[in-house]
């Protein structure tokens, strides 16, 4: 195992221990007894504290901070119930391999006046038949297209095509106030037919549970993605 292998193994249990609440960080990483590791897990506890200290900034970052009111922060898998509304949160990939990249990721389902929505996240791992049939039926899906920190264009659409939701709201993907090296939203909407996407006039868009056939599938655009 060398330097980056266990850095990853370090990183990922940073990740679940202050995102997940589970066990102490000291219970998850991994003992090293052999002398010519020595030198290297030095090296590695530098890095690990650097790590620990840059989540737990994020997790008191402004972002949070900024939002007003006192909400609710879900950050593990569960079920719950906010003001009446029944949430589930399902723990994914936030990449390819087995979250040893990014981490993990947390995907949200909830139900508002009979409506299903599903929040992706920053889920990075394919779709699998197992994930596939956890997260329907979905109404309306929120997900992730513009790759390299998260699916590209081509796993996102066989998301959608496993799916099968009524609306598909792209989101985390190139803008022009954008420096992230990640695709714009062309890419994904190059695998739909034009009458298959619909261009919003606003940046808001309201849905009803009679909205939904289940027959058809449609990707909204807002007013400034276009």
């Amino acid at each position: 195992m060398d330097k980056n292998e266990l850095l990853m193994d370090y990183a990922n249990a940073i990740y679940q221990n202050i995102n997940a609440g589970t066990q102490s960080i000291e219970d998850i990483l991994p003992k090293i007894e052999d002398d010519s590791f020595k030198k290297v897990v030095a090296e590695i506890q530098s890095d690990y504290y650097a790590l620990k200290k840059e989540c737990e900034l994020f997790a008191k970052s402004e972002d949070i901070k900024g939002i007003k009111g006192n909400p609710v922060i879900i950050n593990k898998q569960g079920l719950f119930e906010v003001k009446g509304v029944h949430i589930r949160s399902l723990l994914t990939d936030h990449d390819k391999e087995g979250g040893r990249l990014r981490g993990q990721n947390l995907v949200f389902q909830y139900r508002l006046d009979g409506v299903e929505v599903c929040h992706l996240g920053d889920i990075g791992e394919e779709c699998n038949a197992m994930l596939a049939e956890a997260l329907v039926p979905t109404n309306v899906l929120l997900i992730p297209v513009g790759g390299n920190y998260t699916i590209n264009a081509e796993e996102a659409k066989e998301y959608v095509d496993k799916l099968m939701p009524d609306v598909v709201i792209p989101m985390h993907f190139k803008t022009e106030d954008c420096s992230l090296d990640i695709d714009g939203l062309d890419d994904f909407l190059d695998l739909f037919d034009k009458d298959e996407i619909v261009y919003l006039d606003s940046d808001t868009v309201e849905f009803d549970r009679f909205d939904f056939d289940g027959e058809s599938t449609k990707v909204y655009v807002f007013k400034s993605q276009q």
